[in-house]
C-alpha cells in the first residue's frame, strides 16, 4: 500500500462555485452563456437519442453540418439563445419559459435552463 502525503504549505486554495462556471471565471454575458451551453446540450442529448449524423442532423434542423459540427463541440458564437431554442423545436421538443419572482433568500435573479 502506497501512503501519499500532502505537503499543506503548497496547497491550492479551493474556492466553492456559484454553480456558472463563467460567472465563476468573471466571463462577460455568463448567464447567457450558461443557459446556451445548456441549450446545446439539450440539443446534442436530443441528436444522440435519436442516433443522428450531422448530415442528418443539419437537415432535420436546416442548417449545414458545419453549424451541426460546431454545436455538436458548443463552439455557441454563431447561435442565439432564440436560435437553439427553435433548433430544439426542430428536432419535436417543446421549450417552457416559466417566469416567477426570485427568492429573498438569493441576492439576485437568475436564468435557468432544465431540460426534462
Amino acid at each position: 500500500m502506497v501512503r501519499k502525503s500532502i505537503d499543506r504549505s503548497t496547497a491550492a486554495e479551493i474556492t466553492r462555485g456559484i454553480g456558472n462556471v463563467f460567472a465563476d471565471l468573471g466571463m462577460p454575458d455568463a448567464e447567457e452563456r450558461q443557459t446556451k451551453l445548456r441549450l446545446a446540450y439539450a440539443l446534442n442529448a436530443v441528436i444522440d437519442r435519436a442516433r443522428l449524423s450531422q448530415a442528418a442532423a443539419a437537415a432535420r434542423l436546416g442548417i449545414n453540418q458545419p453549424k451541426v459540427s460546431a454545436l455538436r463541440n458548443y463552439k455557441l458564437e454563431g447561435f442565439s439563445v432564440e436560435r437553439l431554442m427553435t433548433l430544439l423545436n426542430a428536432l419535436d421538443q417543446d421549450v417552457e419559459i416559466v417566469i416567477r419572482k426570485k427568492p429573498r433568500s438569493r441576492a439576485a435573479a437568475r436564468i435557468s435552463v432544465v431540460a426534462a
